[in-house]
């Protein structure tokens, strides 16, 4: 078999759901959600809403083992500072299982906190997912909306300042920036509250 041939092989062959796979892993595709707190139980709080709105399997602390291999840890706050991400596996909108899972980046004293969901590229490649080169970042469609859909379900439980959705997204914006305001052009999706339901926007260049 060629090496070619062997590659395109070993893609459709490989187990996306699979914790130990490297090729599972990589850059993330996001839902990267601004908290609009730095308290700890505020994120504590949207961290439960959200994995149970985007329906995780599991929470684990470290992807050298398969879920039925390792013991799970709380999907708590102190997790995520112990471990850095929490693990899981998640059902594409697609029917694939994948890996997914979250981190938090704390903005201490300056801004608000972000979580971040997200699907790794490695999982989507081998879930045979396309995604585009759309500028600047790459684009699914589909993961956008499945994505979008998940913040819809959070913010009815635990409000939130923002989110955005994409290819490597937290960070790219924030609330008091755009002060409410739906960009007109778009190379990520926007979650913006707004009367106190979240809108959607999705990428438009």
């Amino acid at each position: 078999m060629s090496r070619g041939r062997r590659a395109l092989h070993d893609r459709h062959t490989a187990n996306p759901a699979s914790f130990r796979d490297p090729s599972n892993w990589g850059d993330g595709y996001e839902l990267a959600i601004e908290v609009g707190s730095t308290k700890d139980a505020q994120l504590q709080t949207l961290l439960s809403a959200l994995w149970r709105a985007a329906g995780v399997r599991g929470c684990f602390g470290r992807r050298e083992g398969e879920p039925d291999e390792q013991d799970e840890v709380p999907c708590t706050v102190a997790s995520l500072t112990e471990h850095t991400h929490l693990l899981g596996q998640v059902r594409l909108p697609t029917g694939q299982l994948t890996v997914c899972g979250c981190t938090a980046v704390r903005g201490g004293d300056d801004s608000s906190d972000w979580l971040d969901f997200y699907i790794p590229t490695g999982a989507l490649d081998n879930a045979g997912i396309a995604y585009g080169d759309g500028r600047p970042f790459f684009r699914s469609a589909v993961i956008d909306d499945w994505l979008a859909g998940i913040a819809m379900e959070t913010f009815q439980q635990v409000p939130f300042s923002m989110g955005l959705v994409g290819w490597m997204v937290s960070g790219g914006a924030d609330a008091s920036t755009l002060a409410g305001e739906m960009p007109t052009k778009r190379g990520m999706g926007y979650l913006l509250p707004r009367g106190g339901v979240l809108h959607y926007g999705a990428a438009n260049t």
